[in-house]
C-alpha cells in the first residue's frame, strides 16, 4: 500500500513540475519580449515555430518573425504582456502542451495568447503563438464593417 501511495505522489509532483516548467517557458518569452532580449526570446521557440499576430496578414514562420522583430529589439524596444490567467494542458505523452492565456497591455488593453509548445531535449520550446484581441460579441459587426472598409481601402489586403 505504501508503494502505491508513493508511486501516486511521485506522479502527481512529475505532473505538477511539467505545468511548471510551460508556465516558466511562457513567463520567459514574455519578460524577454519586454526586455528586447532577442537571443533568449527567439531560443524558446522551435526551429520550424509560426507566430500569428493580431493582423490576418500576420502568419509568419519564425525567422519572418525574426526578421520583423529585430528592428525593434535591436533599437531595446520590446513589447509587454502581462499575464493576467493561463490553462495549460498536456498530450497524454507529455512532450505537447497547448495553453490559453489572457494578457494585458499597455496599448490594446485585454489579449488573449494560444499556442502549442513541445518538450525537445528536455525543454519546452513554443511551437505556435497566437496573438489575438478578442472582441465582445456586442461590437463584433462593428468591427467586422470596419475591418471590410479597411480592405476595400487598402492595396494588397
Amino acid at each position: 500500500m505504501r508503494i502505491i501511495i508513493y508511486l501516486c505522489a511521485l506522479c502527481f509532483a512529475c505532473s505538477a513540475w511539467a505545468e511548471r516548467t510551460v508556465e516558466q517557458t511562457l513567463d520567459a518569452l514574455h519578460a524577454a519580449a519586454s526586455g528586447a532580449d532577442a537571443v533568449t526570446y527567439f531560443d524558446l521557440y522551435t526551429s520550424n515555430a509560426t507566430f500569428i499576430g493580431t493582423d490576418a496578414s500576420e502568419n509568419w514562420s519564425i525567422s519572418e518573425f525574426k526578421q520583423y522583430a529585430m528592428p525593434y529589439f535591436s533599437q531595446g524596444k520590446g513589447w509587454t504582456y502581462t499575464p493576467v490567467s493561463r490553462d495549460v494542458f498536456y498530450a497524454k505523452d507529455k512532450q505537447v502542451a497547448w495553453f490559453m492565456e489572457i494578457l494585458d497591455n499597455a496599448s490594446y488593453g485585454i489579449t488573449r495568447g494560444t499556442g502549442v509548445l513541445e518538450r525537445i531535449d528536455g525543454e519546452w520550446k513554443v511551437a505556435q503563438y497566437h496573438l489575438t484581441i478578442p472582441i465582445p460579441n456586442a461590437l463584433a459587426k462593428s468591427v467586422a464593417a470596419q475591418i471590410e472598409k479597411l480592405a476595400a481601402t487598402t492595396p494588397d489586403s
